[in-house]
């Protein structure tokens, strides 16, 4: 049990810069203590001036899979048991599919998928035995809606809620409780230096995509999201009895997922008698 009443131990990936350092900001300001991974070894005492004592870097690679059993067992070691696991660490890909490669594929799930599952069941254990403890993946709107260009990230965030679902499910006993929190458009690296973007091959392409990719680069760091505020918000649902297992961040995350359950509703009437089909008479 924390010291302090209302005191809790956070351990954010990603924390250097964006979603990630906006949240264990917050968290500091509020007293917490946090265990932030970094992806350099120069950005650890970066983040440990942050607040004596209460900000702790670890220089892990989500990706070395083999690494992050070890890596949080020092950490809780060092700092108590986890009560918070925000799975931040995650970036961009953008490019069209047939011109996007495989090897992009892999490490886009590596990151956003495999390795967010790996830092969960890394934690679980500890979690389960104390029947509390609180899992936030970041996915995104495009773990709901999609567009053209970014196929292999909506693939890798649709994954992410889907399995953050799933779990919730199979934790809830145990006082365990799991959110994918899906933000829209924010002002982080995300579209900008943070982003992967395939080369160019197809000119069938051309018409579609060219417009989409230099919206997108303009768009970048005049997004309406506000990380703080986004921040602020997911330390008041870490408050909350009942959190939501999924929630939307941005008016434009709101619109677009409204917009396209209607249309999935409407297309699943459509074919209901085709789908009633198939089943034995």
């Amino acid at each position: 049990m924390n010291p302090i009443q209302g005191k809790k131990t956070f351990l954010i990936t990603g924390v250097s810069s964006g979603f990630g350092r906006a949240f264990a900001q917050a968290a500091l300001n509020a007293g917490h203590v946090v265990a932030g991974t970094v992806r350099r070894e120069a950005d650890v005492q970066t983040f440990e001036a942050l607040a004596a004592g209460r900000a702790h870097a670890i220089a892990l690679d989500v990706t070395d899979f083999a690494a992050i059993g070890p890596a949080v067992a020092t950490i809780t070691e060092k700092i108590g048991p986890i009560d918070v696991l925000v799975n931040n660490a995650g970036y961009g890909h953008e490019g069209v599919l047939e011109e996007s490669p495989m090897e992009d594929l892999r490490r886009q799930f590596d990151v956003n998928v495999f390795g967010a599952v790996a830092m969960i069941k890394a934690v679980l254990p500890a979690m389960r035995e104390r029947r509390s403890g609180h899992i936030i993946n970041i996915t995104s709107m495009g773990g709901f809606v999609t567009m053209p260009g970014i196929s292999y990230y909506c693939g890798s965030k649709f994954a992410l809620e889907g399995i953050s679902e799933s779990l919730a499910k199979e934790v809830a006993g145990f006082g365990i409780k799991v959110t994918a929190v899906a933000p829209g458009s924010f002002r982080t690296d995300w579209a900008g230096r943070s982003m992967v973007r395939a080369g160019r091959s197809i000119a069938d392409y051309d018409a579609l995509f060219t417009p989409i990719r230099l919206a997108r680069e303009a768009k970048s760091g005049k997004q309406a999201g506000d990380p703080v505020k986004a921040a602020r918000v997911l330390l008041e649902m870490i408050a909350e009895e009942n959190p939501p297992v999924h929630l939307l961040l941005g008016t434009d995350a709101l619109s677009l997922v409204r917009d396209k359950l209607a249309a999935l509703s409407n297309e699943i009437e459509t074919w209901e008698k085709v789908s009633r089909s198939t089943d034995f008479s």
